[in-house]
């Protein structure tokens, strides 16, 4: 008996041992979520969790829910393969900018993330072959809701997927990215390329590119695709710590063809929010093929505008987030009786590499993060 059971120890022992050893990464990652203060619906994660970019992008998957599923099946090792799951949402609707710090002379990242009342993840992510960086991810793509959360063991798991869902955040060269949504404007570039979703795209730009230059060089070496069942379409904010920025849109009248818009050297700030900005279809008057009168696109546009002209196109920190206030949304009623907030506001410092963030449940509380 005694050696039955000095037997079933060891080998208990060996099982713990290489569960610990094959899923060390995962193991620090899940153990690292907690919640951040006093708001039950924002975490925080340090990400140690090895992850393949280069896999998700020869997998060719341009839908949300197969994303979720696949990385979920690579991170537990082929032993859970979860079957997607749809989400077919209305658009979100964005505000976003870069302007000149006032303080410091650097720049400003500011982004407010017009979407529903959920739960959201600040995750710090250091790949072994790229840049650390910082994001923000609204948890209801992975499953999350107000009554599911990642707050026990058994619901942390599906964090494991944070990694690849990024919807704004900077890296350690000081390099920013956020996405806004252009309804009925789902890109599907198809020219050979390796073809890549939305949110993957946002990753391998925070992992892999220090400038604004680098992120075109990368973002026309892909076939970029929206998720088509989604039913929306996105561009792209990118602005470097040199206080270059670009929007990344596609042609839709044209094969979705990549738009470039570069802020011009000599501005003081650039923004965007859910309208083109292209040329070709920018248009100062409220246009439902070209952007989202719903969302209140080309007023909040405006409004940004004035605010930084009005500080002669440098402001502070503190400048930068009542400039989101002032163009956030509470309980906005969409035509078809959707109700929509502001999930997050949020304000990065380019070059201290900080974040400094407020979201729906308590928005008059600023929660301060660093990379």
């Amino acid at each position: 008996m005694k050696k039955l059971i000095i037997s079933l120890t060891v080998v208990l022992v060996s099982i713990v041992m290489a569960v610990a050893i094959v899923w060390n990464g995962e193991i620090r990652t899940i153990s690292s979520i907690h919640q951040v203060g006093n708001d039950p619906y924002l975490y925080e994660c340090d990400y140690s969790a090895p992850y393949d970019l280069d896999a998700v992008v020869e997998s060719g998957i341009d839908e949300n829910a197969k994303l979720v599923a696949f990385v979920i099946s690579k991170l537990s090792r082929g032993l859970y393969n979860p079957k997607p799951k749809s989400d077919e949402k209305s658009p979100f609707a964005c505000t976003s900018f870069q302007a000149r710090n006032s303080e410091t002379g650097g720049w400003i990242f500011g982004r407010n993330y017009d979407y529903f009342k959920n739960p959201s993840l600040v995750l710090h992510s250091h790949p072994k072959n790229g840049y650390a960086s910082l994001s923000t991810v609204d948890l209801s793509h992975l499953g999350y809701n107000l009554d599911k959360l990642p707050n026990s063991l058994a619901r942390k798991a599906l964090c494991l997927a944070s990694v690849y869902a990024p919807m704004d955040g900077i890296n350690e060269r000081g390099l920013c990215i956020s996405i806004m949504a252009l309804p009925k404007q789902a890109a599907y570039q198809n020219t050979g390329k390796n073809v890549v979703g939305t949110s993957i795209y946002m990753r391998l730009i925070l992992d892999r590119c220090a400038t604004v230059e680098e992120a075109i060089a990368l973002t026309e070496s892909l076939d970029i695709r929206h998720d088509q069942k989604a039913g929306s379409g996105y561009h792209y904010f990118i602005a470097d710590a040199e206080g270059h920025a670009v929007v990344v849109e596609f042609d839709l009248k044209d094969g979705w063809k990549t738009l470039l818009v570069s802020k011009p050297e000599d501005a003081e700030y650039m923004h965007v929010t859910n309208h083109l900005l292209s040329p070709k279809y920018f248009t100062t008057e409220p246009n439902p093929e070209y952007g989202n009168p719903n969302s209140h696109s080309w007023e909040r546009y405006a409004k940004v505008a004035e605010y930084i002209e009005n500080h002669s196109g440098a402001i502070t920190m503190d400048e930068a987030q009542e400039c989101l206030s002032d163009v956030h949304w509470k309980d906005l009623v969409w035509p078809n009786g959707t109700i929509e907030d502001t999930q997050w506001s949020n304000v990065y410092d380019q070059n201290k590499l900080t974040l400094r963030l407020r979201d729906w449940y308590d928005y008059d509380t600023t929660v301060d993060f660093a990379l």
